[in-house]
């Protein structure tokens, strides 16, 4: 799934496995797996999602498939999975439906969670969504720091080149809202040569690109003036 993601756009044999995997799990009555199953295609729906136009995007579908997830990941008590679950639907929310309100309530109940069972990826993806709650909403530029901070070396630390330009970007971005142009400009450079170093898709690139062209003229990725 992550390789399609990243790089190749193709997510049928990521699909193909985790349905099995979740009829697998129904028939032997597997909790365990079915939730992961549950949670890994509500996860690959997001993806393709992200590579499309959002607005078109069935969020209940995405939605309901991490809903599941979470509710047998709770009654297992389940503190790692649920963590993830509660990302999710965090995601779904925050990108799908644009409602921040929803998805901060999950992301910090994930964030308590993961902590405690020390899943690099997780930590870091719950920290860089925070990071971008108080780096866009121009609320407060110093805690959107610290925690992309955070999820930028945790990415490090982790070391798949897939997940670190993602990191080095979001800091970049971070800096340039809290006043710290340079630094910005020089990290979300960075993160475009990471970004082909590690041969990513063209529409990550893009992206990247595009983030860095804003940023030079003083916009932030949504076309806004930084603060």
């Amino acid at each position: 799934m992550f390789e399609a993601a990243f790089r190749t756009g193709d997510y049928g044999r990521a699909e193909e496995t985790f349905t099995a995997l979740l009829t697998d799990a129904r028939e032997a009555g597997d909790r365990a797996l079915e939730a992961a199953a549950l949670d890994r295609l509500a996860m690959l729906t997001h993806f393709r999602a992200l590579e499309n136009d959002l607005a078109d995007a069935d969020s209940e579908v995405e939605v309901g498939l991490f809903e599941q997830a979470l509710e047998i990941r709770r009654e297992l008590g389940d503190e790692a999975g649920t963590a993830e679950s509660l990302f999710g639907l965090g995601l779904a929310h925050q990108v799908l439906r644009s409602d921040w309100a929803t998805a901060m309530p999950y992301y910090r109940e994930a964030l308590e969670l993961a902590e405690r069972h020390d899943d690099l990826l997780l930590r870091s993806e719950v920290h860089r969504h925070i990071g971008f709650y108080y780096a866009m909403g121009d609320l407060e530029s110093d805690r959107a720091l610290h925690h992309l901070k955070i999820s930028h070396d945790l990415r490090t630390e982790l070391g798949d080149p897939r997940w670190i330009p993602g990191g080095t970007v979001a800091l970049g971005i971070a800096e340039l809202a809290d006043g710290l142009r340079e630094q910005g400009l020089a990290h979300m450079r960075q993160a475009l040569q990471q970004a082909r170093d590690a041969d990513l898709s063209a529409q990550r690139i893009a992206w990247i690109e595009k983030f860095l062209a804003n940023a030079e003229v003083g916009l932030d990725p949504a076309g806004k003036k930084f603060s």
